[in-house]
């Protein structure tokens, strides 16, 4: 995508108009916005804008020649680092014993626990989303009571929880994503935190590919994706996690918990743990070692993030 260096701003607009402004600027046939968009300027007297965004000034200079010029105004982009400035806002998060923080906050490492340096890039996955937070708080519940030997993370994004398992057990680990950037993205952050040896990074779309079932059963499972998918996955997970495993699924909203519990539960797995960070939960799962309902003392129970610093019984 081209970078966008210059603005073209119609302001004290009404909601509707600069609605009507931002679809008359992108549907137009002579103007090649790199974006286009609406924001409100001034609640109390209900005033919008509407903000284009060009690649060159002639580009814009020709957008306002056909839009009121009186009534707009040209300004240039900022020539700023926006990737760094968006990343300072991101303040490390911690869970359980993980701790994640991006470059910026390199000299924020802990001594104790295990740290990860992770940065917003080109994959999907930092640790800031609930999401990822619950999966990463279900695992240290897990390490807790038992060091799994064969791990598989679906869906790996940048790695978060492939990199967070492989420096916690010291056991490989296969990290796969259906879109090959998210791959190179994990092995590349594998190799910043010195775990690249204990990664197997595979494109691959679900359970479809023959690294994935070599490599099975499994003693913990990551699938932290849609609610979707992981029903539509859920016969063939079950399947490849073992005898006394884990499965930690996520990407789900409070109103989909029962509906993939259920899925799950159909397949001979027990439920052990649900955690939930304001409106995302993760689910976690396991495969009873024989037919008598396992002993998971410590589980069983509902969390919900509190607004402090850590879990909190709901």
């Amino acid at each position: 995508m081209p970078i966008a260096r210059f603005t073209l701003t119609f302001p004290s607009l009404s909601h509707e108009q600069a609605f009507e402004r931002m679809e008359a600027v992108e549907n137009h046939l002579a103007i090649d916005a790199a974006a286009v968009t609406i924001n409100e300027t001034d609640e109390a007297a209900g005033h919008w804008e509407t903000v284009a965004w060009f690649e060159t000034l002639a580009e814009a200079e020709a957008a306002q020649a056909v839009f009121a010029p009186a009534l707009s105004s040209i300004g240039e982009v900022p020539d700023k680092d926006w990737v760094k400035l968006s990343l300072e806002g991101l303040a490390p998060v911690v869970a359980g014993r993980f701790f994640l923080y991006g470059s910026h906050d390199r000299n924020l490492r802990r001594s104790g626990g295990i740290s990860l340096e992770i940065d917003a890039g080109t994959a999907f996955g930092t640790g800031h989303h609930g999401t990822t937070a619950g999966c990463l708080e279900a695992f240290d519940h897990i390490l807790k009571r038992k060091q799994p030997r064969r791990i598989l993370d679906l869906g790996c994004g940048t790695g978060v929880l492939a990199l967070a398992a492989a420096k916690a057990t010291k056991r490989k680990v296969l990290a796969t994503d259906i879109d090959p950037e998210a791959v190179r993205v994990t092995l590349l952050n594998a190799s910043r935190n010195d775990v690249r040896g204990f990664l197997r990074g595979q494109t691959a779309a679900g359970l479809h590919h023959a690294s994935i079932a070599a490599a099975a059963p499994y003693d913990l499972i990551f699938a932290n994706i849609l609610a979707r998918p992981l029903a539509h996955l859920a016969q063939g997970l079950s399947r490849i996690v073992a005898p006394g495993g884990f499965l930690i699924l996520s990407g789900l909203t409070v109103d989909q918990k029962r509906w993939i519990g259920a899925c799950y539960r159909l397949r001979g797995l027990v439920p052990v743990e649900t955690l939930i960070k304001g409106n995302w939960v993760t689910l976690v799962f396991m495969r009873p070692t024989n037919k008598k309902r396992p002993n998971h003392k410590g589980f069983g129970r509902q969390v919900t993030w509190a607004h402090g610093p850590g879990w909190e019984e709901a």
